[in-house]
């Protein structure tokens, strides 16, 4: 059988980063997008030509059916996954001070609720005794929450809970990890970016090779290893 990963938000950015990476390491790419459909084809087009599989999905996170509706696509279409990486998050730079429920909900919904309802949906499709991880892209807010982006660090600690509490509720069929990412790419809402390295330990960004390397590291790497969040982060959750 073909080692299938479903990447979420994986049409710009890391996640198509990831796509791209592991279509070359050899998985067939289940390649999920909310609104960038031109981007999400222009991924495909390139795994293919590359000579790799990649299927397109679509579905919007906010909404509270969307777990179920991803998995119902997928099985309609004869695609099971083994592997689910959790890409996709809402990131606002919202203060507790002038958050709105509106705010709350939707950080919740895309960053929390619909990944939680993805990963029953994903254990359910498994085989029995077939094995499958799951890898949540969490933040270093998560180990270390300020009082920056309230809505987006709340719903990443929670999620970080998530990853460990699954990780004892779904062993010992599914391993469950996380990566807490650091100054991975310049902030899509503007932040300013030398401000961001003046808190980094090593000083500098990290490459998108090292983001593939840990991933790939927790989708093949031993299977020993679950309720783990590994820091890609130069340090700084050291702070």
């Amino acid at each position: 059988m073909t080692d299938s990963v479903l990447i979420t938000g994986a049409a710009k950015r890391i996640g198509r980063f990831l796509a791209e990476f592991l279509a070359k390491e050899g998985f067939e790419i289940v390649l999920h997008y909310g609104t960038s459909h031109s981007d999400a084809e222009l991924v495909k087009q390139a795994i293919e030509a590359a000579g790799g599989k990649c299927h397109l999905l679509q579905a919007d996170l906010s909404d509270p059916q969307a777990a179920t509706q991803i998995f119902e696509n997928l099985q309609q279409n004869g695609i099971r996954v083994r592997y689910l990486i959790h890409n996709a998050s809402l990131f606002e730079d919202i203060r507790f001070e002038t958050m709105s429920q509106t705010d709350w909900q939707r950080h919740l919904q895309v960053n929390l609720t619909t990944p939680v309802f993805l990963n029953q949906a994903f254990a359910v499709q498994l085989e029995k005794g077939e094995s499958g991880r799951i890898i949540h892209l969490l933040d270093w807010r998560a180990l270390r929450p300020g009082a920056d982006h309230f809505p987006y660090t709340i719903s990443k600690a929670a999620l970080a809970s998530v990853t460990q509490s699954l990780a004892l509720a779904l062993a010992p069929q599914i391993q469950v990890n996380g990566i807490a990412f650091g100054a991975i790419l310049p902030p899509s809402d503007g932040g300013d970016t030398q401000k961001i390295l003046e808190t980094v330990p090593a000083k500098r960004w990290a490459t998108l090779e090292e983001v593939g390397q840990t991933v790939l590291f927790l989708l093949t790497g031993p299977a020993y290893i679950t309720g783990e969040i590994i820091p890609l982060d130069g340090g700084r959750h050291l702070l």
